[in-house]
């Protein structure tokens, strides 16, 4: 491949704090696990998928405003007692080496104030797509809802990790989950997602919600079926479920699409070329040296040099 990767950076450092053991440590004993786990990840990301562009996303803000204004349930489970996301101390510690370690080697780093990774990835891939393939690493399945074949634009979906990554186009979203290539995030919306604190619409499953999306299209097409006041279409029951539900759609629509149109500096000035040597290289061997990277680094570069 030749083209634009965009990684969902957080889904993959917790993949790794998780996947690898917190017996991997730096010789004073912070744990390194989520730092060497994600520079391995995208080591043999760079080796395997060979992108000449590839941008690191991040959360500026993991819970925007905008977001909780319209649904306050959104991620409500996971704010900790004094506000903040509930990230382990052993994760929160190995974040600023994450920073270093991609900023000394010269990989781009972008998030925006007030945005989460994915509208940075849904904007950066709408971008992109004008000028080539686009792929999106992630394990998050709301970035489904971005796929475009015309693009092309996939999903690079690490469930079963990334030696075996599913690749997700608009034809294996359709036969996963029998709905219209890019209306994950209407389908989303109507059956709910606990991990984000998404209720969903009561007595509506996978089956009802796939039918709903296929027959209208979107969220915005239900609505407007309930407003002409037809009942054509609507399995059994589903009408009055929906026509209940009617505010609850409306804001689960701005939580659930991803922004694509941000318009920020940080974006606009992104240098998003694989470099083929490190941007500070003394700066890389002492975090190497400090925090006991030097084997992952060391492939890291490896790659990015082939």
């Amino acid at each position: 491949m030749s083209g634009l990767m965009l990684l969902d950076t957080p889904s993959l450092y917790f993949r790794a704090f998780y996947g690898v053991p917190e017996s991997v440590t730096a010789p004073d004993g912070t744990p390194m696990n989520a730092v060497r786990g994600l520079i391995d990840m995208i080591a043999r990301l760079v080796q395997d998928r060979a992108p000449d562009r590839l941008v690191c996303c991040m959360d500026a803000d993991w819970r925007p405003a905008f977001r909780v204004a319209a649904l306050p349930s959104y991620k409500a489970h996971r704010v900790a007692d004094d506000g903040g996301d509930q990230t382990p101390d052993a994760l929160e510690a190995q974040l600023p080496v994450i920073d270093a370690v991609l900023d000394a080697v010269g990989l781009a780093r972008a998030g925006v104030p007030g945005y989460e990774a994915d509208d940075v990835i849904g904007t950066l891939a709408v971008r992109g797509a004008a000028a080539g393939p686009v792929d999106i690493v992630t394990g998050d399945r709301d970035l489904f809802q971005l796929v475009d074949d015309s693009g092309p634009v996939v999903v690079l979906y690490t469930a079963r990790g990334i030696r075996n990554l599913q690749v997700m186009g608009e034809k294996e979203v359709a036969a996963k989950y029998g709905i219209p290539g890019r209306g994950y995030g209407d389908y989303a919306t109507l059956r709910g997602d606990p991990s984000d604190g998404l209720p969903g619409v009561p007595g509506v499953g996978d089956k009802t919600a796939a039918a709903l999306v296929t027959r209208f299209g979107s969220v915005e097409g239900i609505l407007a079926a309930l407003d002409a006041g037809t009942d054509a279409g609507f399995p059994a029951g589903a009408r009055r479920r929906m026509a209940a539900a009617r505010d609850y759609l409306a804001a689960a629509e701005t939580v659930v699409r991803v922004v694509t149109d941000i318009d920020a500096p940080e974006l606009a000035a992104l240098d998003d070329r694989l470099p083929a040597e490190p941007r500070d290289a003394e700066a890389l061997v002492e975090l190497a040296d400090r925090w006991n990277l030097g084997s992952p680094v060391n492939r890291l570069l490896n790659a990015l040099a082939r």
